[in-house]
C-alpha cells in the first residue's frame, strides 16, 4: 500500500451538529416555474412576483384579505347528516369527511363570516378547495342558506366566493337538490334590496357554477382563474372541435360578456368597498317600484306643467264669466 496515493483522510465528526433545516421555504409557480421564497411569497398574497399567477389560498386567508383589516366573525353553521347515504367507493365517505376536516380544520367545503369591506356590513360565504375539491353538498347548501338569511338580517351585502369542483358525488341527488336551494337564497337576498356580488375564483366549475355562482349583481373574478361548467377535454370530446385558446379563463369569459370585471387579489378590498359604496347609494327600491320620494321627485315636473295649462287657460276665459267646456 502506498501511503501517499492511498492516503485516506480521517472522519471526524464536528462537534457543532449541523442547524435543522425548514422545509418548503422556496414555493415553484405553477405557471412559469420561477422559485419564490416563501416569505416572499405570502407578503404577496400568494401571487407569484415573475408572473403574477393567482396560486389558490385557504378560506381563513381569503377572509383576511377580503375584510377590513382582516376583521371578522364567522358564524357556527347548522348541523347536517355526515352521511346520508352510507356511500362508500375506495374508502368510507365518513372517513373522508374525517381527514378533510383534520386537514383543513373546518367542519366542510363553505365557511360563513361577516364584518365590513370598504366600511360596509356584509357576509361572505367562502369555499375551501382543500376540503373535498370545494365540493357542494347538504352542508354547504345549508351555510348558503345561513348566510343570505344572515345578510338580510343584518341588512349587508351578501358576497360569495366559489372556488369548487361541483357538487359531491358522495351526496348523489341530496347534493344536486342544493342548487335550486342556493338559488332561492339568493333571490331572498334580492328580494330584501341588498347588493349580491360574486367572486370568482379558480377553479369554479360542476353544480356550482350552475347555480348561484353565475347570479351576482356583479360577477368579479381573480385572473386566469378557469370558470365553466364541464372540463374542457369533455366539451372537446362531445362536440369534436378545438376550443379557442384561454377557453374557460377570467380573461375570455370577461371579453365575451360572462363576467363583468376581472380584479388583482391585492386589489379586492379597495374594488368590492367601491362597489358596494355605489350599489348601497343608489336609491332603495320597494319589489319594482321606487320609493315615495323618488315618486315625488318624478311627479314633480307633471305638476308644474299642469300649473302652467292653467293659468295659460284661465289667461284665455273671457270676462263675461262664463267658461267653456273643453274635452279631455
Amino acid at each position: 500500500m502506498n501511503w501517499i496515493s492511498d492516503y485516506v483522510r480521517p472522519r471526524i465528526r464536528s462537534l457543532i451538529a449541523k442547524q435543522d433545516v425548514p422545509e418548503n421555504l422556496w414555493e415553484k409557480c405553477s405557471s412559469c416555474g420561477q422559485m419564490i421564497f416563501h416569505r416572499e411569497l405570502e407578503a404577496n398574497l400568494r401571487v407569484c412576483t415573475n408572473c403574477g399567477h393567482h396560486m389558490r389560498i385557504g378560506a381563513a386567508r381569503r377572509l383576511e384579505i377580503l375584510f377590513d383589516e382582516g376583521a371578522y366573525q364567522t358564524i357556527e353553521l347548522p348541523e347536517t347528516p355526515a352521511d346520508p347515504l352510507k356511500f362508500r367507493d375506495r374508502e368510507r365517505y365518513s372517513d373522508r369527511l374525517k381527514k378533510a376536516r383534520s386537514k383543513t380544520g373546518h367542519q366542510d367545503a363553505l365557511l360563513v363570516a361577516h364584518g365590513t369591506i370598504g366600511g360596509h356590513k356584509a357576509v361572505v360565504a367562502c369555499f375551501d378547495f382543500g376540503f373535498m375539491g370545494g365540493s357542494m353538498g347538504i352542508a354547504v347548501g345549508e351555510a348558503l342558506v345561513s348566510a343570505a338569511r344572515l345578510a338580510v338580517l343584518q341588512e349587508a351585502a351578501l358576497i360569495a366566493v366559489p372556488a369548487s369542483g361541483g357538487a359531491r358525488m358522495q351526496e348523489g341527488i341530496l347534493s344536486l337538490m342544493q342548487l335550486p336551494r342556493s338559488v332561492i337564497a339568493v333571490e331572498e337576498v334580492k328580494e330584501a334590496g341588498l347588493p349580491y356580488l360574486v367572486l370568482l375564483t379558480d377553479p369554479t366549475t360542476g353544480g356550482v357554477s350552475a347555480s348561484f355562482a353565475m347570479l351576482g349583481d356583479i360577477q368579479i373574478s381573480e385572473p386566469g382563474a378557469v370558470i365553466g361548467f364541464a372540463g374542457q377535454r369533455v366539451i372537446e370530446e362531445t362536440i369534436r372541435e378545438s376550443l379557442p385558446e384561454g377557453f374557460q379563463r377570467a380573461e375570455y369569459l370577461r371579453d365575451h360578456g360572462m363576467i363583468d370585471m376581472v380584479v388583482e387579489r391585492k386589489e379586492l378590498n379597495a374594488m368590492i368597498g367601491k362597489l358596494l359604496s355605489l350599489l348601497t347609494a343608489a336609491t332603495p327600491m320597494v319589489g319594482d317600484a321606487p320609493l315615495e320620494a323618488e315618486k315625488a321627485a318624478a311627479a314633480a315636473p307633471l305638476e308644474a306643467e299642469e300649473a302652467d295649462a292653467m293659468q295659460a287657460s284661465a289667461a284665455s276665459t273671457p270676462d263675461d264669466g262664463k267658461t267653456e267646456s273643453r274635452g279631455a
